[in-house]
């Protein structure tokens, strides 16, 4: 664990995106994952791992049943832009099919716990499956997204999942991150020329209003910390 930290350290030294995700892919032996849901931030990610090959860091996806169709394209123009197949983690068909004969079809309109539940099931286990055995977990989280994430850092080790998240995108800004994808030509979700910022499922996603938090149109009807328990912060 030690080797793998002072190597994660070295990795912040670099100064381009492509040279620090080259650098894990050739110098770190350990299990790498990428986990994308097709935002804006994994696509630029998506393109440094997947223009250069690097085959060593795996990426994948959770497909919860309820994304919107425009981030399925997403996923087939990426697929077919870097001649890849992107690997899909989803529910336990057993557990939501118990969850939904119980509760209805959008039980999270009725109670946060219910929703919560609901995140459980369709995202939170099917992660925790994908990161079995993973040491490196690459994230599109970066600062601006929220103020609970202002505080995070390039490399932290998460206690919780016992592995370390690598946050590269950590300083990008939007403006940051759209100049990269048209640069370089990369699809991206149409739906976040509509207004929608931070896409998610699309029973639980809306577009915002100028001047509202990134996160303000996810689980818009709740108040307080709005989080699906794939992160912490």
């Amino acid at each position: 664990m030690n080797q793998l930290k002072q190597k994660l350290n070295q990795v912040i030294e670099f100064e381009t995106l492509e040279e620090k995700l080259k650098f894990l892919n050739d110098e770190i032996d350990e299990k790498i994952v990428f986990s994308t849901s097709f935002g804006f931030e994994d696509q630029v990610i998506s393109h440094a791992i997947l223009s250069q090959k690097l085959e060593n860091i795996e990426v994948f996806t959770l497909d919860t049943g309820r994304v919107f169709n425009e981030t399925y394209t997403t996923w087939y123009k990426t697929e077919l832009k870097y001649q890849t197949k992107i690997k899909p983690f989803y529910p336990s068909t057993t557990e939501l099919e118990s969850f939904i004969e119980e509760n209805g079809i959008n039980p999270f309109y009725d109670s946060v716990e219910l929703r919560k539940q609901c995140c459980s099931i369709r995202k939170v286990i099917p992660l925790n499956r994908a990161l079995d055995g993973v040491s490196v977990w690459i994230t599109g989280l970066r600062a601006e997204q929220s103020n609970n994430r202002h505080d995070m850092q390039e490399i932290e080790f998460d206690e919780d999942k016992r592995l370390y998240k690598f946050n590269p995108l950590i300083d990008f800004t939007t403006e940051d991150c759209f100049h990269y994808l048209k640069e370089n030509r990369v699809p991206y979700n149409p739906l976040h020329d509509q207004g929608f910022i931070s896409i998610g499922c699309a029973p639980c996603t809306r577009a915002i209003k100028e001047g509202e938090d990134f996160r303000a149109g996810r689980w818009w009807w709740e108040n307080g910390n709005k989080e699906c328990g794939l992160h912490v912060k």
